[in-house]
């Protein structure tokens, strides 16, 4: 079966040098000649000629030196082609190939530049940025990074004193000579939209389909603190907050798990190609979809990143600041944490999807948040539910209330045998609980319950 590492073809073709081309310029692999797609041999004509003639034209056309040999099944002949993985760059009549999953894909653009960069080692967070001055970056920001560092316990007190050159020379992202490195803007910069294009965070609401568009906003700014905005602007205009109380305690949690959100949004932000465009993030009435530019490692799938595997990073810096930060982990766990946040929450796991520019991350909203904004033009309606029982004192305000809805505070009072001020502030979060109502004025009216099953 073809895969990232084996490619079948029936017969030879010169244009099948692009195919080891891609697969130097990967993570090498191996290419039959002599086995058709579904695997089975079916010969090759004059192999013991093509086992001199390929090896030549591999080394004439890509400059490679490569193992060939001739194997036999049922009396076919076929030829085993094995491909190294090159260290340098290797192109075939001027354009470079790499192999992508089952695919032979031309690179040009960004995705050469960023070719280019992994194959000599270098990094586009930890290169040296000419332009940019300390007074690029944002104090304020900086001390964030640190206050969290050091509550997580990765970065010792003392750093809470240290000035600004200092703490960016001790995680990397300032040269010893003082240069700041792209990671530095990035990550603290009073405007990193200055230096690099494409560094905001993309916030739309739609419909039931992406051509209803209902309203939107762009987060910009350093993507340390960037997490923050985006969540900020999910509670106050695209998600809903369910109100459920634990005894008399209010909570407002978002609708989706936000330690769950905040994964998917660190992992996006740390994992972006800041050479591409901007995240995208979509609020639609059943799911949101978050979408980061950046391909997956060479040779990793969506299947590999739903396993355990280890933390594979294109910008290793700012990966380490988060880590420092306390924002994630550094094993390559933060999806399994997900899955389990959404578990735990009675929640569909996300899912996931990669192509060739990037990776999408799809949460579902629950069916009855699905239903109100069917069913309620777009305006959202909060419920409230509570957890666990009021206090007995509570409960018998509730009773009290169904035998004579128009008892009053003081009457309360005495029969709970507490003084007034503390009656009325029982009745009064009972109100807030949802419990109970007043129906008309304070003199003429009567008390409520709402619902007595709560």
């Amino acid at each position: 079966m073809e895969s990232q590492v084996v490619e079948y073809k029936e017969s030879w073709r010169d244009e099948y040098l692009k195919w080891i081309c891609g697969f130097a310029n990967a993570q090498g692999g191996t290419l039959y000649i002599g086995i058709n797609d579904k695997g089975e041999v079916v010969g090759v004509d004059e192999a013991k000629r093509l086992l001199e003639d390929i090896p030549n034209k591999v080394s004439n056309t890509l400059g490679l030196v490569l193992e060939i040999c001739v194997q036999e099944e049922q009396s076919k002949p076929y030829l085993v082609i094995n491909v190294p993985s090159s260290r340098v760059p290797i192109s075939y009549k001027g354009v470079y190939y790499i192999r992508s999953g089952a695919t032979v894909q031309e690179l040009n653009g960004i995705a050469l530049q960023e070719f280019f960069m992994d194959k000599v080692g270098m990094e586009w967070d930890d290169t040296v940025n000419e332009r940019a001055t300390i007074d690029d970056i944002d104090p304020l920001a900086v001390q964030y990074f640190v206050k969290h560092a050091v509550m997580a316990n990765r970065m010792p007190n003392a750093a809470l004193t240290d000035s600004v050159e200092t703490v960016l020379k001790n995680i990397d992202v300032m040269t010893v000579d003082g240069k700041l490195k792209n990671a530095a803007i990035i990550l603290f910069g009073v405007k990193p939209s200055s230096f690099f294009t494409a560094t905001e965070f993309k916030i739309g609401r739609f419909g039931n389909t992406e051509s209803d568009l209902w309203f939107q906003d762009v987060v910009t700014g350093n993507i340390m603190q960037m997490a923050d905005r985006v969540v900020e602007s999910l509670r106050s205009r695209y998600l809903i907050s369910p109100i459920h109380y634990e005894g008399l305690q209010r909570l407002e949690p978002l609708e989706i798990p936000e330690s769950a959100l905040r994964e998917a949004i660190f992992n996006a932000i740390i994992h972006k190609n800041y050479k591409g465009y901007a995240i995208q993030l979509k609020v639609y009435n059943d799911r949101v979809q978050l979408w980061n530019y950046g391909t997956l490692p060479n040779g990793c799938t969506t299947e590999w990143l739903l396993k355990k595997h280890t933390s594979v990073s294109r910008n290793r810096n700012i990966a380490n600041v988060f880590y420092l930060a306390g924002f994630i982990e550094a094993w390559g766990r933060g999806i399994e944490r997900m899955i389990a946040d959404m578990e735990a929450a009675e929640m569909e796991a996300p899912e996931f999807v990669a192509d060739s520019l990037g990776v999408t991350v799809t949460f579902h909203r629950k069916k009855e948040i699905v239903t109100m904004w069917n069913g309620n033009n777009g305006d959202p309606k909060v419920t409230e539910k509570v957890t666990e029982k009021v206090t007995e004192n509570q409960q018998t305000i509730i009773q009290e209330i169904q035998k004579n809805a128009f008892v009053t505070a003081s009457e309360l009072s005495e029969i709970l045998g507490i003084s007034l001020r503390k009656t009325k502030e029982n009745m009064r979060k009972l109100r807030e609980a949802g419990l109970i109502r007043r129906v008309g004025p304070d003199k003429g009216g009567h008390w409520e319950v709402i619902d007595s099953d709560k």
